[in-house]
């Protein structure tokens, strides 16, 4: 005798068609968009804060985003956190 509906995981159909098909079409540029971002970055015309942004944006792709420390206190004093940001592995 089963009681209630049987388990089901989510997402039976798996990564929607759509979605995968935009990541490819966006991965088809992936050249381009790494050489204007560098062109952004090595300009002298360029805001400062563009060609930092550009800078930044080709170091997190690079080596992934740098850890992110926290200070919090509470009971006990001062504590310190660090935060390491979640890994997309494929």
């Amino acid at each position: 005798m089963t009681i209630g509906k049987p388990f089901q995981s989510g997402n039976h159909g798996g990564r929607p068609k759509m979605l995968a098909e935009v990541q490819e079409l966006a991965r088809q540029h992936t050249t381009d968009a790494v050489e204007t971002l560098v062109s952004i970055m090595r300009s002298p015309k360029v805001a400062a804060a563009a060609r930092v942004s550009a800078a930044n944006a080709l170091l997190d792709r690079g080596y992934g985003k740098a850890p992110q420390h926290q200070h919090i206190t509470g009971e006990g004093g001062p504590q310190f956190g660090e935060r390491v940001p979640n890994v997309c592995r494929r």
